[in-house]
């Protein structure tokens, strides 16, 4: 396998379905649409009979055509429109493949493509597939943000500003004498590279905003045993997803359901009720819900307003909202002390606790029109970063400060995939006329 090779692969999804889309991609794209279904104008849709080798017709479809570099991958691309049978698509790539240089795709090929092409750098590839897995309008969001670039052009003029800082460095080191370079340009270089130390330091404190929003806020329901964990877990699943009894312990292990929350992943985590005197398997259980409850974004403490029972000591770290649930059969004024009292049964006080969860998740991912590092990779790398920019702060010579500027715009680089060592050059003789 070559990248000398066409590659097809259906990209519509899973079939039958309405209609199927079939994408090729390649240096035989050209000769494969004009042998199956003839010629075609460039960037227009048409509609064509799509004929195989013998010349018995397959389909009938629209056919699109679009010529490289001005393609998703940079190469000749074209896409098939068919109807979404397996007969159909199976008959299509059958056909496609069965022309020479013309293979089967590998998973990611046309982004790989694309990516090696310079149509996408390494950031807005991941949001890409970011992108196709959202489940969230937060998700969506995101992802399409940093796919149209946004994160990357903030990594790209942080390392322009890094590459610049060097240039200067090292055109005072190396020119002194020269009459167009500036006699110092220190005060300037390092008062840049300070503040910029801060901007990636605050920017890489959204880390966590940008988990929540493509992993999703976590609550964890606790209490003890019969307080109303699952029964309230149920009413939010809108299901029977977990076993509700009389009897203590039923729930032994973690439980989770994934639901849509003001445009948010929200995972809601049921657990294992709160005692001492338990069994083995059990106190499995209620140690893995102590441990669940302490990473988690916020714990949902539940008791049972009518007939209370202490859930012993509660891991401290995240937000905790004290509810008191049995609302129907509990007496008045039992509710004192609560943050919310609610009735799984009847469903009262559940909207204000959905509503409730939903302000704290969007709380935790903060502003909408933020930049946030989407990758741990991403962390790691301007984590990196910063290190070499505070060594070049408190260096002492000229020459070993501006190599660490080169490895801080190296790390910038590799985020985003573009590291080359021929900008500083471009930098030094752009703005100075050296060797003149």
């Amino acid at each position: 396998m070559t990248s000398k090779d066409s590659i097809v692969a259906l990209s519509s999804g899973r079939l039958p379905a309405g209609i199927a889309v079939i994408r090729i991609s390649g240096p035989r794209t050209r000769f494969v649409v004009e042998t199956i279904a003839g010629t075609v104008k460039d960037r227009f849709t048409t509609l064509r009979k799509f004929k195989a080798t013998d010349g018995s017709i397959i389909d009938r479809g629209l056919v699109l055509f679009f010529p490289g570099p001005g393609s998703f991958t940079g190469e000749d691309v074209a896409e098939f429109q068919v109807h979404g049978s397996r007969a159909v698509a199976a008959k299509m790539l059958e056909t496609i493949t069965g022309f020479e240089g013309v293979r089967h795709a590998e998973p990611g090929e046309f982004t790989r493509r694309a990516f090696l092409n310079g149509k996408l750098d390494l950031v807005e590839t991941e949001a890409l597939a970011d992108l196709v897995n959202a489940e969230t309008e937060a998700q969506r969001r995101f992802a399409l943000r940093n796919a149209e670039g946004a994160q990357s052009a903030l990594y790209s003029s942080w390392r322009r500003r890094l590459i610049h800082a060097r240039a200067m460095i090292e055109a005072e080191i190396d020119f002194a004498d020269e009459e167009d370079v500036p006699g110092s340009v220190s005060d300037a270089v390092w008062s840049d590279v300070a503040a910029m130390i801060g901007e990636i330091d605050l920017h890489t404190e959204g880390f966590k905003a940008a988990e929540i929003i493509r992993d999703g806020f976590e609550v964890v329901i606790l209490g003890a045993p019969n307080a109303g964990k699952s029964s309230l877990f149920n009413a939010l699943a809108q299901r029977e997803a977990a076993i509700v009894t009389d009897e203590p312990g039923t729930t032994r292990d973690l439980l989770e359901v994934i639901m849509d929350i003001s445009g948010l992943k929200v995972r809601i985590v049921d657990t294992a009720g709160l005692r001492e005197a338990a069994g083995k398997v059990e106190s499995i259980g209620i140690e893995r819900a102590r441990a669940k409850a302490g990473a988690a974004d916020l714990v949902l403490l539940l008791e049972d307003m009518a007939d209370p029972a202490s859930a012993g000591d509660v891991p401290s770290g995240a937000p905790l909202l004290k509810i008191g649930t049995k609302s129907d059969i509990a007496s008045a004024g039992a509710g004192n002390g609560y943050d919310l009292v609610i009735s799984s049964k009847v469903g009262t006080g559940l909207e204000r606790l959905l509503s409730e969860i939903g302000a704290r998740a969007a709380a935790a991912v903060g502003n909408a029109g933020d930049i946030l590092p989407s990758r741990l990779r991403h962390v790691e790398l301007l984590h990196e970063t910063t290190d070499f920019l505070r060594a070049a702060m408190s260096g002492q010579s000229q020459e070993l400060r501006a190599e660490e500027l080169r490895l801080a715009a190296d790390r910038l680089g590799r985020i985003i995939g573009a590291v080359d060592v021929e900008d500083l050059l471009d930098v030094i003789f752009s703005q100075f006329c050296i060797g003149k």
